[in-house]
């Protein structure tokens, strides 16, 4: 008998951390209503329809199980070990995405999160035990966007078309899970051509107005996708 098809995605958003109030990545996970293991937090997905495209039925399973449209999506890898679901032989083609923060608190997401318990926003870094073998697939997924982090302009996703470099290195401190030195943080981006200065600055706060920059769409990207961005 053939292998089944399905189709899985790790979503990344940035929320507060529950234990220090700083940003962090945060994963939605959906409780299994089902055998095999029942009542376990996994990826939101499932079967690939006959006639859809891969990217399609990722975007599907997202809305239909979290209400989440992604800001960026991309294939991460196949899973397809024997043995990795109890039931019967299935592929899982995983995508990873990222979410804005205005787009994971949007109302009408916060209220499916809040009227079904059976979805649940988790901190990336404080997982619960996970069904099959999507602890590995949410390890290789961190790391994919960790280390992308480094050469990318992959946290556009999270901040949107203007920014601070204080609000920029907030985004890599979550994302890494790290803190990062200010000074070097922005002689590190403003010498990589990566960001320039819109010329305006950011308003209503207590002090000096910070500087809001933009990135370079001038600068190519170290990654250029050959099959166009999905």
């Amino acid at each position: 008998m053939s292998p089944a098809l399905a189709v899985s995605t790790v979503v990344f958003s940035l929320m507060p951390s529950d234990s220090t109030g700083r940003m962090a990545l945060h994963i939605p996970l959906v409780r299994r209503i089902r055998e095999p293991y029942r009542g376990r937090w996994a990826l939101p997905g499932g079967p690939l329809a006959a006639d859809e495209d891969l990217a399609d039925a990722a975007r599907r399973h997202l809305v239909t199980t979290t209400a989440l449209s992604p800001t960026y999506l991309e294939q991460l890898y196949a899973f397809g070990a024997r043995g990795r679901s109890l039931a019967e032989r299935v592929v899982s083609i995983v995508y990873w995405a990222l979410v804005s923060r205005a787009n994971a608190a949007d109302d009408a997401t916060t209220a499916l999160v809040q009227s079904d318990p059976n979805v649940c926003w988790f901190d990336a870094d404080d997982l619960p035990e996970l069904a099959f073998d999507h602890r590995t697939i949410v390890d290789y997924a961190l790391w994919r966007l960790r280390t992308k982090m480094e050469y990318s302009r992959i946290a556009h996703a999270f901040i949107g078309d203007t920014f601070t470099l204080a609000g920029l290195r907030e985004v890599h401190e979550a994302v890494l899970g790290r803190e990062l030195d200010p000074a070097n943080f922005r002689r590190m981006v403003e010498s990589s051509d990566s960001v320039v200065p819109t010329g305006e600055f950011l308003t209503g706060t207590p002090h000096r107005p910070p500087r809001l920059y933009r990135y370079n769409h001038a600068v190519d990207l170290v990654d250029p996708n050959p099959l166009g961005r999905t």
